[in-house]
Order: C-alpha cells, then sequence, then structure tokens
C-alpha cells in the first residue's frame, strides 16, 4: 500500500511539475509575444513622434512663411497707402491748379474735374498714426457707421433712380398711345380711308 501510494504521489508529481513545466513554456511564449508587442509599440510611437515632429516643423516653416509673406503684404499695402496719399495729394495741388487756369480762363469744368472735387470734398484725411488701442477701436465704429449713412444713402438714391424709371416709361407709353390715337396713327386710318 506505502509502494501504490508512493507511486501514485510519484505519478500527481510528475503530472504537477509537467503541468508546471507547459505553464511556464506558455507564460514565456506569451512574454515574448508581449516584449514583441511592446517593441512593435516602440516602433509605432517612435514613427507616430517623428511623424509628428515633422508635421509640426511643417507647420512652423508655413507659418514663418505666412508671416513673411504677411509682413511684405503690410509694407507693400503701406507703400501702396503712402503712394496713393502723395498722388491724392498731387491731385489736389494739380486740380487747383486746373481749377485757377479755368477760372482764370472762365471756362466749364469737365465732369471728371467735378467728380475729382466731389470726392475731394467727401474724402476725409485718415491720420491714425498717433492713436492707440482704444482710439482706433472708436475711429473704425466711426468710419464704419459713415460707411452705413453712405450705403444707405446709395440705396436712397437707387430706389428713387428705379420710381423715376419706371414714371419714365409710364410717360412713354403714354405719349406713344396717345400718338397711335390721334397723331400719326391717326392720319394714316385717314389716308387709308380716302383711298
Amino acid at each position: 500500500m506505502a509502494k501504490q501510494r508512493m507511486e501514485k504521489d510519484l505519478q500527481e508529481l510528475q503530472q504537477l511539475i509537467s503541468k508546471h513545466f507547459e505553464k511556464r513554456k506558455q507564460d514565456d511564449s506569451e512574454l515574448a509575444e508581449l516584449e514583441v508587442r511592446i517593441e512593435k509599440r516602440k516602433e509605432e510611437r517612435a514613427e507616430q513622434l517623428r511623424v509628428r515632429l515633422e508635421r509640426e516643423k511643417q507647420r512652423q516653416e508655413r507659418e514663418k512663411e505666412e508671416r513673411v509673406r504677411r509682413d511684405a503684404d503690410e509694407e507693400a499695402r503701406l507703400k501702396l497707402i503712402s503712394d496713393q496719399k502723395e498722388n491724392a495729394m498731387a491731385n489736389m495741388k494739380m486740380t487747383g491748379m486746373t481749377r485757377e487756369r479755368k477760372s482764370r480762363a472762365g471756362g466749364k469744368q469737365t465732369v471728371r474735374e467735378i467728380k475729382k472735387k466731389i470726392l475731394a470734398d467727401r474724402r476725409k484725411p485718415l491720420n491714425i498714426d498717433h492713436l492707440v488701442c482704444d482710439k482706433l477701436k472708436e475711429k473704425a465704429k466711426e468710419l464704419y457707421s459713415w460707411a452705413a449713412t453712405l450705403e444707405e444713402e446709395r440705396f436712397d438714391f437707387e430706389v428713387t433712380c428705379d420710381g423715376q424709371k419706371y414714371h419714365i416709361s409710364l410717360c412713354r407709353q403714354r405719349i406713344q398711345d396717345y400718338q397711335t390715337k390721334f397723331g400719326k396713327g391717326a392720319a394714316t386710318k385717314k389716308a387709308v380711308k380716302l383711298k
């Protein structure tokens, strides 16, 4: 009995040992797979980080180029504005000189000169170099309200003009109706009756 018991215990021990080694082999294979996955994930993260850094670098380059372009555009715009101011001043001086010549000569002003004079009277000088942020905001609001007023006036003029055009077309239609009824149309009808 003791021998059978020892054999039974030995078999159980061998089974436990074999199960332990199978379990250890399984754990080793899982550990190896886990290490492979960790290495893969590290490589993927390194690749993602490289791509992210590359994109960030490209974005910074684009921003830098955009900044340089904006600065160049701003310089060009400021130069254009200063050129326009100089041209406007020269035109105003020239317009004043031609006005004096014409007033001396007694000639009439052309439509273009009249438009230039009206625009020069309407155009407000924009001196904002010395203004701070709050004053610039106030100036922008003032200019916006002035532009809105001009837009309202333009709309009113357009509506008035459309009404006048409609009235003119009605008057022309009436004139044509009267002419056909009493004028040319009546004379041609009499001529047809005489024949």
